[in-house]
């Protein structure tokens, strides 16, 4: 298992810790919506977080009887988790927002750590982003890039709240609660985008991108006259390809088994994380051929 990942994401973990501990003293002491709705925005970054490092673990196991194609859609179930952790955020942020537009009486007191744990809040988000997201991109990890896409939306709502906290300093206290139901915004945005992701990896869905590499691979190929039933599926950070080849009727089992292994590997070599790949072989004349030239439309 990749110690980067692991480390990566304990890191994440205590980051979380940090930053929702010094929200949520720092938000009921000056009773601000945009700290409190951060504070807690953080806390399930936290739980985020730490179900990311048990994904981490879990997904790099190697496949055995019971889950023979490996572990990796721990990892996608565990962005989905993710997803709906963030929008439950939003019920709560909403909730307390439009209460304290309503009731506008409710005192806010920024002080110099009002803007102290805001601005180390972006610094901390900040680094945390891209520390998550190089790793999740060399390891094509959706759990880690699930969790630095946590860490981008904290900015973006760090940054709305101290725009609240200055407006509220200038006496414009419904301010701050229009900050928080801008953070309930932003995070309901990021869910959807998580969720939507991670539901297409539990349901197999093709990425287009990879099929549209393998399928100029493909074209490129001379070796073949032609393929069909290409299927590709991602399960974390492994890519399955399968498809059929066709070849001419007069070669033979060995000159076509090496035909197939060549492509084998020009798509693995072309198509990043494409670690598993399957190909049947078929002689010339299958109705549902799809011709090289003709492949790409």
């Amino acid at each position: 298992m990749p110690s980067e990942k692991i480390t990566v994401s304990l890191l994440s973990v205590a980051a979380a810790l940090f930053l929702a501990i010094i929200k949520l003293v720092v938000g009921y002491s000056t009773n601000s919506l945009g700290i409190l709705s951060e504070a807690l925005h953080s806390g399930l970054d936290l739980v985020a977080a730490v179900i990311t490092l048990g994904a981490v673990h879990m997904s790099d196991k190697p496949a055995d009887r019971e889950h023979q194609f490996g572990h990796g859609k721990v990892e996608n179930f565990s962005a989905l988790i993710e997803a709906v952790l963030l929008l439950l955020t939003c019920s709560w942020i909403i909730y307390e927002a439009i209460q304290r537009l309503t009731h506008p009486n409710i005192h806010v007191a920024v002080t110099v750590w009002s803007y102290t744990v805001v601005l180390l809040a972006i610094g901390i988000d900040i680094t945390r982003s891209v520390s998550l997201r190089r790793v999740a991109k060399k390891y094509n990890s959706q759990a880690l890039e699930a969790d630095a896409l946590h860490f981008s939306s904290d900015i973006l709502s760090s940054i709305v709240v101290l725009l609240g906290l200055i407006g509220a300093q200038m006496g414009l206290i419904a301010t701050d609660s229009i900050a928080g139901l801008l953070v309930a915004i932003i995070i309901v945005f990021i869910s959807f985008r998580l969720a939507k992701k991670a539901v297409d990896s539990l349901l197999d869905k093709s990425p287009k991108e990879v099929e549209q590499q393998i399928k100029d691979v493909l074209k490129q190929n001379h070796e073949i006259t032609g393929y069909h039933d290409l299927k590709v599926r991602s399960s974390g950070g492994d890519i399955f390809v399968v498809l059929c080849i066709h070849v001419t009727p007069d070669q033979s089992i060995q000159d076509a088994h090496d035909v197939a292994s060549r492509i084998e590997k020009q798509i693995s070599e072309s198509v990043r994380f494409a670690t598993h790949v399957t190909i049947h072989i078929e002689p010339e004349g299958h109705s549902e051929l799809i011709h090289v030239e003709e492949a790409i439309s």
